[in-house]
């Protein structure tokens, strides 16, 4: 698996992130939060991200832009976690929900258990079902 995160793998469409934002779910692991919803998508990977950091909380855009590009950092190269577990493709949205800013290396921990607690989840659901 190439570690990218091309076009076709992040989350663009207005109609599916109003979708997820009503009908999703969501797991935590301080900072990070994300929502996800199994539905069908356009692109051909097993899941869509888009990423985002509140405006409230971090008033200037250098400091939400340097936020959002260790997120996508760290989910590129991670995003095997996700991949290998999914049969059904996702869309999912990952936010930032701290006040102040996290290193590159306790983020990358935190992503890492954000990960793992969404594969739980959906195999919890998956169960039920």
């Amino acid at each position: 698996m190439k570690h990218t995160l091309g076009k076709e793998e992040r989350l663009k469409s207005r109609k599916l992130i109003e979708k997820l934002y009503q009908e999703g779910n969501s797991v935590k692991a301080f900072p990070l939060r994300m929502i996800f919803l199994q539905t069908e998508h356009t692109s051909k990977f097993p899941a869509q991200v888009g990423v985002s950091v509140p405006k409230r909380n971090f008033k200037l855009a250098v400091h939400r832009n340097r936020i959002k590009r260790l997120m996508r950092e760290c989910y590129r190269l991670q995003k095997a976690i996700v991949y290998h577990n999914l049969d059904k493709p996702y869309v999912f949205m990952i936010s930032y929900i701290g006040k102040e800013e996290w290193n590159y290396d306790e983020l990358f921990l935190k992503m890492e258990k954000l990960l793992t607690l969404f594969i739980m989840e959906t195999k919890h659901t998956k169960d039920e079902n």
